[in-house]
């Protein structure tokens, strides 16, 4: 890894050039009507990590191409996962008051606002994804090819399915394959088609394709068991969220299966294999590489 190179100052750079593109995509509530756009740029720009679209670009730059070419497809990612933090936070689904250190939009706006800015996340998505005038230098094919990835890793056979797979695990027991099924549906599908995506719109070959896919697959488990772990033993106050809230709704989590320390060796077991899918990779993929460990770190 490159011993010059500052994960923190690469993630705020590239936090910063997506939020100033979603300031781009939807410039405020000028347009009709204005309550369902200040409900989409609340949640949108309420903060976050931005990993998945940090992934699309990431990827992107490890095979050689250009970042501002992939943004739109970047930005509909997170367009696509704020959507589904809108609607897992209804009362319908987690009933949770808070999101990022803020409100939850329903909490904000009333439930049925919620809903509908959810539903206009995902279609916005879509549309600003298969705008040919965004994303005018990248063939046709290739956005359709992502376009349908995107909609495979976001819906019934994605992270929708995990979503229902999840709800019907509450309060039963389960063993350690079905909790990695449900988690490649319900996080893993969108942060691997996120890195898909970007690497596709850049031309990659097919072998740097799926070293960045089984990547993606390592990191997504990766990221899910370090969630588990927040849930159980982080500080709400840098999380912006309650803690605990699996255990009291009977989720089936790995830190519940396996215990604690066992999920955090699994956890830094899955890096380590990221790591090495990504051998084939100059220094281009330094981000990618610290990516990986940042996602076990994490504190939120």
């Amino acid at each position: 890894m490159n011993p010059d190179f500052s994960l923190k100052e690469y993630l705020n750079n590239r936090k910063t050039l997506i939020d100033r593109a979603f300031d781009d995509y939807f410039p405020g509530d000028k347009d009709e009507p204005p309550e369902i756009f200040q409900a989409v740029r609340y949640s949108l720009l309420a903060g976050g990590k931005r990993i998945r679209p940090i992934l699309c670009l990431a990827a992107a730059e490890a095979v050689g191409g250009n970042v501002e070419a992939v943004m739109p497809a970047a930005c509909a990612l997170e367009m696509i996962h704020t959507y589904s933090l809108i609607h897992d936070d209804l009362p319908a689904m987690d009933n949770d008051d808070y999101r990022r250190g803020k409100p939850t939009s329903h909490k904000v706006f009333g439930e049925a606002m919620a809903i509908l800015a959810g539903d206009a996340l995902l279609t916005e998505a879509f549309r600003l994804l298969t705008d040919r005038k965004r994303m005018p230098d990248i063939p046709a094919e290739k956005i359709l090819d992502v376009s349908l990835e995107i909609a495979e890793a976001a819906g019934c056979r994605g992270m929708v399915g995990g979503q229902v797979q999840d709800i019907r695990a509450e309060g039963v027991k389960v063993d350690l394959d079905t909790l990695h099924a449900i988690h490649r549906r319900k996080t893993g599908a969108l942060l691997r088609v996120s890195l898909r995506a970007g690497a596709i719109l850049a031309g990659a070959e097919d072998v740097a394709l799926a070293d960045l896919s089984d990547y993606g697959d390592k990191i997504g488990l990766a990221f899910q068991i370090a969630d588990d772990i927040l849930n159980v033993e982080g500080d709400p106050a840098i999380l912006g969220k309650g803690t605990g809230s699996d255990a009291a709704r009977g989720k089936m989590t790995f830190p519940s299966l396996l215990g604690i320390e066992a999920s955090r060796a699994r956890a830094e077991e899955l890096v380590l294999e990221a790591h090495t899918s990504l051998a084939s990779f100059d220094n281009r993929a330094t981000p990618l590489r610290a990516i990986a460990r940042y996602i076990l770190e994490r504190r939120f």
